[in-house]
């Protein structure tokens, strides 16, 4: 690619843009997503409508789901200008019940009660919820439409099961109902498509199915949004049947039928023909050979491989290639067909999923007197080509076509062509996965605490969020369709050994569907405790509340009325009910803590039972917090960095991502991510004394450091030779959901909107928002229609913006780099996916990552940076690493855009410009002068002393000593430094130059003496180190100017209850007054281990001490069989007190775990063996 300067000298030629231009019919070029689109195509037919002389309204209803999950969202947003022109928008209480009104919708005027000349009616939902509503389909596309109404249903489908329980095609479900059905390629044919289907309906008297798939309807381009674009032509060769196509008032359900099969039909194709909407691209030359039929975003996919292989429309003549895009997959008039197939040696049918095309190509060639090979799901030998399961790609098909086209003739350009694309398609094959991002409950989701089960017990998941659990580790496996939850159970029971299972169900399926699977297993007789959680939120699709919005009393009220005998509410603040709740006679309110103990209770009872489960959404409290709408708990919690252990027992118990790895001096311990806490505070159940709620507290503001132009980069920096947007230009942003990756995108999209080039972008967030990876895919082109497939297939990334290492580092971003010509930037900050919260030893495969994308870029075009440092060193913000990584890859020549136009997007975009603009040009410094920023971030400093890690043996020694003087005593301190010193003497008289095990020793020696009973934890809040953490992670006063207050949780041995069931001690609270007891206490630490010692006699101080003696015999027998073959066997004994974690009964099943494994590594030391088979860590 070309390149140009980078001055931005065409700044004045932006165009003027707004957000509000979407809506605004009088705008020309609009930039918009597919669902915007949707409602710009509402606005502009009901305003073709009034320039045509109707006096028409409008009508959407539907339910959410993915791909179409956001798009109520959107028609909400638009909802003023909806209603200005007269379209209401109601949203469904399920997908056929939102069918059934807008089947009503065209009957407003047969009894000549309606208010305008017709309805016009567009209904939504997903694969599933266009199974459910067939019934609703037929008897609606039978009855028909009113003459200036219409209906329009967009089917959203997931090809890929990316967002879904399966992957789904729904075309079949709308042949076998008669619909036709349209299939956009891309936003612009999402208006012209709805529009056309819209006035083919009034035409046909029928319902036109919209295909929408994440490629059109979640994409977002650059359109014509003029109003005139589309011309409506009404066929002149069609005689309609005496009384017509509308809608009427009729019984004989026989004529209807032969109405739709001999007329209707015959109107759909009589329309299709006269407005070509199906049409022929590329004839084929005057040799035509090669026909290509294909439709929507498959379309898209053979004009990219088309242009893989170098073909424009002028080649593809030459070479004999007819490419015939059809906008209507069913029905397919059999005159174009033929006329398509006239000549041709060949067609290639190009469609993802089961064939629909491909069928009715062989149907009407069938028997013809010129009938060419048809391929497409399988090739000429019958081998598969286009599978039926998945989606199809560029690269495939280019594959497919130019093997083909080489039977023809020789062409060496051509060839070299397919040869590159074949080679990138085999590197993604051979591609490793190495980590992976896992979606997984937000920070604070009720989910986190709703769906633990009994020891013992049994669940079955759920329908959105509640899928997730199934790979959480407790005990839930099974689901159901949206609605049917526990109706399996049913069929199950009577052949099962179980006698009862818990059912998760949300209050959304709830409100959908899920009511009546509790109505039929009360009917049933079965034994099951429905788990409904009440959110307050459609959580998994936006945080919509359900529609109806029914209050938790009125659910259980509704079960008991159902038959459901025992219920329990279950709850995070049991004293948030008004008086005057009206529970159901016999149910009983609780604590959340009460868990356990009530889902036992109802797991004995007979019949159905039902556990609500009150807690609101944690990612809606913190958008309801925002805009003032939820209380906002005056608190925080934090977790005292030292007297921590690491256990991670706070994340079992919570199981919440806040609770994060901080590496320090004494090992890994937890804290809190304040900045992503939802403040649910379940963290604080963990068995430890290291948590304390901190009252008034506020986040400290960061201090950024000053931004030195003279130290990192000159005053004005020079601006970068850019690439010239001479082809299309394909980038790749990659990251985690919350971040702003998806931002980026839209910035880019912006800019090149602003500039008048062309765009497409599309987000592949899946399930983002619960912490999973996102993608942002992003096309850039001189013109807009230079813009086909936007999804980056292999070896076409020309820049990759690695927002998040681990997700830059999977095998689909690795594979989409462009050989030699691609350019990666990676952000080098590590953020630990869920599984954290299960495995305290979780690790990123840092250096494996790394490797691999260093091997499929080159170093030479890969830029490693920690943005997320320097984001919060200079701009002390975190979320600015993202635009800070733009700004680095822009100044490096990687973005053909000018700065002028980032710059206005960014303004454009609205949301922290002041602090956006400056990480754009922070980056842009940083990638001028890369050392400087080092520099600069080697001198911020560890905002505590544990943070600041030893660089030497000697100074992890010497830290020891310290620490241990202050533990004791002198002594006790001198007797650590003699038995490490001893293991250094024989180390490197055995092993000169090597370490390994002296600092084993070091550490885990250190750690046995150092533990921690209350003498010691008493020292850890009250020596000044806990105070300068707290003023190093909150504010000094309150928001009321008052001081700070403290809420210990604490189980001191002599006070803690055990728990009846668990027979764990319950934790207890301890206000402010604490901190005095615990500067008495850590005075007395000279009684430690004496005969006065009033804690020395329990079982776990006697332990700890003979773990301590334990460790030194351990240590005298080590070094008598220290040699260089069980060196690394010895080491990893030594390091056997680094899995003795936590306190209590957390500890004790540390402490057995661990002492297994160090019986089985001294039998393999006394029996002579090495460290051959010892576990390797990851890297």
């Amino acid at each position: 690619m070309a390149e140009a300067a980078g001055d931005s000298s065409d700044a004045g030629a932006l165009r003027s843009v707004t957000l509000d231009d979407k809506y605004d019919l009088g705008t020309r070029e609009v930039f918009l997503t597919g669902t915007q689109a949707v409602a710009r195509m509402l606005l502009m037919q009901r305003e073709r409508d009034r320039a045509a002389g109707l006096n028409t309204a409008g009508f959407v209803s539907g339910y959410r789901g993915s791909p179409l999950g956001g798009l109520d969202q959107q028609l909400m947003r638009a909802g003023k200008a909806l209603m200005a022109a007269n379209i209401v928008f109601q949203p469904g209480l399920n997908e056929d019940l939102a069918a059934t009104a807008v089947w009503g919708t065209q009957q407003a005027e047969l009894q000549g009660e309606g208010k305008y000349d017709g309805v016009f009616a567009l209904w939504y939902g997903k694969g599933p919820g266009v199974d459910r509503s067939g019934d609703v389909f037929r008897h609606g596309n039978m009855a028909g439409t009113s003459p200036h109404g219409g209906v329009i249903c967009l089917m959203g489908d997931d090809h890929t099961a990316e967002s879904s329980t399966n992957a789904h095609q729904t075309e079949f479900v709308l042949v076998d109902r008669m619909m036709p059905i349209l299939n956009p390629a891309g936003v612009q044919e999402i208006i012209d498509y709805g529009l056309h289907g819209i006035a083919l309906s009034r035409f046909a008297s029928v319902w036109v199915g919209i295909k929408c798939v994440k490629d059109n309807i979640e994409s977002t381009a650059s359109i014509d949004g003029s109003l005139d674009r589309v011309t409506i032509v009404t066929p002149g060769d069609y005689v309609p049947p005496p009384g017509g196509l509308a809608i009427r008032r009729e019984l004989d359900f026989v004529e209807q039928e032969r109405r739709l099969h001999l007329y209707k039909r015959d109107a759909m194709l009589a329309y299709l023909r006269a407005n070509r909407l199906n049409r022929i691209v590329t004839h084929g030359g005057r040799e035509p050979r090669i026909g290509i039929a294909t439709v929507g975003k498959s379309y898209l996919d053979v004009r990219q491989a088309l242009e893989d292989l170098g073909i424009d429309e002028v080649r593809a003549n030459d070479l004999g290639i007819r490419l015939f895009k059809l906008a209507c997959p069913w029905p397919i008039d059999p005159a174009e067909l033929k006329a398509f197939a006239d000549g041709l040696d060949l067609i290639m049918v190009v469609e993802e999923k089961r064939s629909l095309i491909e069928v009715q190509v062989r149907e009407e060639l069938y028997g013809a007197a010129h009938q060419p090979m048809v391929i497409g799901k399988k090739d000429e030998k019958g081998d598969w080509l286009f599978p039926v399961h998945g989606a199809l790609d560029p690269n495939d098909i280019a594959i497919a076509l130019g093997s083909r086209l080489l039977q023809y003739r020789d062409d060496p350009v051509l060839r070299a062509r397919l040869e590159e694309i074949a080679a990138a398609q085999g590197r993604l094959a051979e591609a490793q996965e190495i980590a992976r991002r896992t979606p997984y409950f937000c920070s604070g989701c009720p989910h986190n605490t709703s769906t633990v089960v009994p020891e013992g017990s049994r669940a079955y998941a759920g329908i959105g969020c509640h899928y997730m659990v199934q790979w959480m580790d407790r005990d839930t496996a099974g689901f159901t369709q949206m609605g049917g939850e526990g109706a399996n159970w049913v069929g199950e029971a009577p052949f099962s050994t179980r006698g009862h299972v818990f059912q998760n169900l949300g209050d959304g399926t709830y409100t959908h569907s899920g009511s009546l699977a509790i109505r039929w297993a009360v009917a049933s007789g079965v034994n099951i405790t429905y788990k409904l959680l009440y959110n307050d939120a459609v959580a998994m699709t936006g945080g919509q509340q359900a529609e109806g919005h029914l209050s938790p009393d009125q659910m259980a009220r509704q079960a008991a009325a159902e038959g459901v005998k025992r219920i329990a509410i279950v709850t995070d603040e049991p004293d948030k009910y008004p008086p005057g709740t009206q529970w159901p006679g016999g149910a009983t309110l609780h604590h959340r803590d009460e868990l356990d103990a009530v889902q036992r209770e109802l797991a004995a009872t007979s019949g159905v039972s039902l556990l609500l489960y009150d807690q609101t959404c944690a990612t809606e409290k913190r958008r309801r917090r925002k805009r003032g709408a939820y209380p906002d708990p005056d608190k925080r919690v934090i977790v005292n960095e030292l007297v921590c252990e690491g256990c991670g027992d706070c994340g079992v118990q919570s199981n919440c991502v806040s609770v994060q790895p901080l590496e320090t001096e004494f090992g890994r311990k937890r804290q809190i991510d304040q900045s992503n806490c939802n403040k649910d505070f379940s963290c604080v159940k963990g068995f430890c004394p290291s948590f304390v709620t901190v009252h008034g507290a506020q986040p400290k503001k960061a201090e950024p450091m000053r931004l030195d132009a003279d130290a990192l980069g000159a005053g004005e920096i020079p601006e970068p030779a850019l690439p010239t947007l001479d082809r299309s230009f394909a980038v790749i942003v990659t990251g985690v959901g919350g971040t702003g990756v998806v931002t980026i995108g839209a910035i880019l999209g912006m800019a090149a909107h602003l500039e008048g080039k062309g765009c497409g972008m599309i987000d592949m967030a899946g399930l983002a928002q619960k912490g999973g990876a996102v993608f942002s895919h992003v096309k850039l082109a001189p013109k807009p229609e230079d813009i086909h497939a936007i999804r980056v297939a292999a070896g076409q990334a020309d820049l990759v913006l690695g927002c998040d290492l681990t997700v830059t580092g999977s095998k689909k971003v690795l594979g989409a780099i462009r050989p030699g010509g691609g350019t990666v930037l990676v952000n080098t900050a590590e953020s630990l996916p869920g599984d954290f919260t299960r495995n305290a030893d979780f690790s990123l495969p840092t250096e494996r990552l790394k490797r691999a994308i260093l091997s499929a870029a080159g170093r030479d075009r890969t830029r490693f940076l920690d943005a997320t440092a320097a984001a919060v060193a200079f701009l002390g913000n975190a979320i600015a690493a993202n635009m800070l990584m733009l700004g680095h890859a822009w100044q490096l020549g990687a973005v053909p855009l000018s700065r002028e136009s980032l710059r206005r997007a960014i303004t454009l975009n609205g949301e922290a410009v002041a602090m956006n603009l400056e990480a754009f040009e922070l980056g842009r410094r940083a990638a001028h002068d890369p050392a400087a920023l080092d520099a600069l971030l080697a001198q911020a400093k560890a905002p505590t002393a544990a943070r600041h890690l030893s660089q030497s043996l000697d100074e992890i020694i010497s830290r020891r000593v310290a620490y241990l003087t202050a533990y004791q005593n002198a002594a006790y301190a001198a007797r650590y430094r003699h038995l490490v010193a001893r293991v250094q003497t024989k180390e490197s008289g055995i092993m000169p130059g090597q370490s390994a095990l002296s600092e084993s020793v070091a550490r885990n020696l250190f750690k046995l003496m150092a533990y921690k009973d209350e003498y010691e934890v008493a020292r850890l809040y009250s020596d000044g180190a806990f105070r300068r953490q707290l003023a190093a992670t909150f504010e000094a006063e309150s928001k009321s100017g008052k001081p700070l207050r403290f809420e210990f949780h604490l189980a001191p041995p002599l006070l803690a209850r055990r728990d009846p069931v668990t027979g764990v001690p319950r934790k207890l609270s301890f206000g402010p007054w604490m901190m005095t007891a615990f500067t008495l206490l850590a005075k007395l630490k000279g009684l430690r281990g004496t005969a006065f010692d009033p804690f020395g006699h329990t079982r776990e101080r006697r332990t700890e001490r003979r773990l301590i003696a334990d460790y030194e015999d351990l240590l005298n027998e080590l070094l008598t069989r220290l040699k260089p073959e069980n060196h690394a066997l010895c080491v990893a004994l030594a390091a056997i007190p680094e899995k003795i974690r936590g306190f209590g009964h957390v500890k004790e099943r540390h402490l057995e775990a661990a002492k297994a494994e160090e019986a089985m590594l001294l039998a393999r030391l006394r029996d002579g063996g090495s460290a051959a088979a010892l576990p390797q860590a990851a890297e």
